[in-house]
């Protein structure tokens, strides 16, 4: 007797889940890298850049296991890249004493929070059994 198929091995997924996946996976790494950093002195940027990183890398792995559709989609890129956004603007005010550019962190912040607003309608227009 054959087990049954997993459809969510690495094998059957596609080359967007592989990227969602990996992208929850580096969120992750980033999240306890900085609240590892953060836990040596007292930095509210490598604080806010461990919550945020690791609040969205489990979202960022659930979309790539879990989503399907063009929305789930659009709010996985959302969430990404104002993850990304944020992050990188916190880490160069921490180590280089500027911002990345001005209303770089609003804007990642925006991005996250319409990417969870996305994820909601998403969920909303899925199909119904």
């Amino acid at each position: 007797m054959q087990p049954e198929e997993n459809p969510t091995t690495p094998a059957r997924l596609g080359a967007r889940h592989r990227l969602l996946i990996a992208a929850g996976g580096i969120a992750g790494a980033v999240g306890v890298a900085a609240a590892a950093a953060g836990s040596h002195g007292e930095s509210r940027n490598l604080s806010a850049i461990a919550l945020i990183c690791l609040a969205h890398g489990p979202a960022l792995l659930a979309l790539g296991l879990a989503g399907a559709g063009r929305l789930f989609w659009w709010s996985a890129i959302l969430l990404a890249g104002g993850t990304v956004l944020f992050a990188a603007d916190l880490a160069v005010r921490e180590w280089m004493n500027r911002g990345l550019f001005p209303g770089a962190a609003p804007l990642g912040g925006m991005g996250m929070i319409v990417g969870w607003l996305a994820l909601v309608v998403a969920a909303a227009a899925g199909k119904r059994n």
